[in-house]
């Protein structure tokens, strides 16, 4: 098949966080499928560049065409793409595609190609990638953009992947709350990872002497440092584990909290600040600690935990990462997103080498048997088949 994916930001803008990790991932499965995939998304880098390479290239077996923003302003700052030529090159494209998926709802990208896809009865799939929830941020822009954008796009989706059953009833509910005409079949299949790169990490020792780690246990946050991540409720946390020994690093772009969160850590030298890791620094920051955590609030389904869960990592996360089944499997804990629940979990996890080498491997095993690209590939290459079959 020749699958479209349509994204408003495609590798290497991981600054943009999980959903480029993702649909790389996604893609790149796909294509060692023998499946033809051409990625259409913008030049967007960052928060503030664009991408310097060339707009129309391919990686390996995957064609990437890139539409330039008319404001990096806009793409950085109010999350709005304005790619210019987008309609015009996906017409060229779309006569030659078998299904066109979608990544994220409320984007520029999906307002103008969607139409042209379903007008030319190209079957059209979503992953909203858990940003269908009103409650994770942007809720007065999010509704705003509903009312008066997506009830028209709602009507063109066949398809709708969730990534957590919660998401696949969040789903449900939208399309309903807004009216739509037809409500589209739906399928959970989760996220994955690249679990050859996990099996060689990088050397630990190099990376705690680059970042000052010294030998003690130390929890890594990865993500964007942003309210709804949770990192200051993490900070907070950490300090009241009152675990001397120990280390809290987090990384990950700013994305306003920085100032906040340093002024919280007080000068503590227990709390390392490493900024945005990306390559290899990513998977040495992994290797290098010895617990995860994550006491975010709607989240879809995080690519950094399940590197984490990859990497063997103990994982602490809060009931909105939507991933009960790491305390059912062993592989860490769920507790509340407060700083008393996390705190005492910390506390557990920074004081017990055994326990943490223990849900160590059951995280390692966890992230085999449901969470590599791989299978999540096989799963998508299902539901593109069945949009094919019916639209025939």
């Amino acid at each position: 098949m020749h699958i479209l994916q349509l994204t408003p930001y495609y590798a290497p803008a991981y600054a943009f966080g999980g959903v480029v990790r993702a649909v790389e991932g996604l893609a790149t499965a796909l294509a060692a499928r023998g499946h033809r995939i051409t990625i259409l998304t913008t030049d967007a880098l960052d928060q503030r560049r664009r991408h310097s390479g060339p707009l129309d290239e391919t990686r390996g077996d995957i064609r990437i065409l890139r539409c330039r923003n008319a404001s990096v302003w806009l793409r950085g700052g109010l999350n709005l793409s304005t790619p210019r030529g987008l309609r015009r090159a996906a017409k060229a494209i779309l006569a030659d595609v078998d299904v066109l998926h979608l990544h994220e709802l409320r984007t520029a990208e999906n307002l103008l190609v969607a139409p042209v896809a379903a007008a030319m009865n190209v079957p059209i799939a979503l992953s909203p990638h858990g940003t269908l929830n009103l409650g994770t941020g942007r809720s007065r822009l999010k509704r705003g953009w509903d009312r008066l954008l997506s009830r028209r796009l709602l009507a063109s989706i066949d398809h709708i992947i969730a990534l957590t059953e919660t998401e696949r009833v969040e789903a449900e509910r939208l399309w309903a709350a807004l009216g739509s005409s037809r409500q589209p079949v739906t399928s959970v299949i989760p996220n994955g990872v690249n679990l050859r790169e996990f099996d060689s990490l990088p050397a630990v020792d190099d990376f705690r002497a680059r970042y000052g780690l010294g030998t003690e246990p130390a929890v890594l946050y990865m993500g964007r440092l942003q309210a709804r991540k949770g990192v200051d409720v993490l900070l907070r946390a950490f300090l009241a584990a009152d675990v001397s020994d120990s280390r809290l690093l987090i990384a990950g772009p700013d994305e306003g909290m920085l100032r906040a969160l340093r002024k919280l850590a007080a000068g503590d030298e227990r709390i390392v600040f490493a900024g945005y890791l990306d390559g290899s620094e990513r998977l040495g920051a992994l290797s290098a600690a010895d617990a995860f955590a994550l006491p975010a609030v709607g989240e879809g389904q995080s690519i950094a935990v399940l590197e984490a869960l990859a990497a063997g990592l103990p994982v602490l996360l809060s009931p909105g990462c939507n991933m009960d089944e790491v305390a059912e499997a062993g592989a860490g804990f769920v507790a509340e997103a407060t700083v008393a629940a996390f705190a005492d979990k910390l506390r557990l996890l920074l004081r017990d080498e055994q326990a943490r080498q223990q849900m160590g491997a059951q995280a390692r095993l966890l992230a085999r048997e449901r969470y590599s690209w791989t299978r999540a590939a096989a799963d998508m290459e299902r539901v593109y088949a069945g949009l094919l079959s019916r639209s025939r």
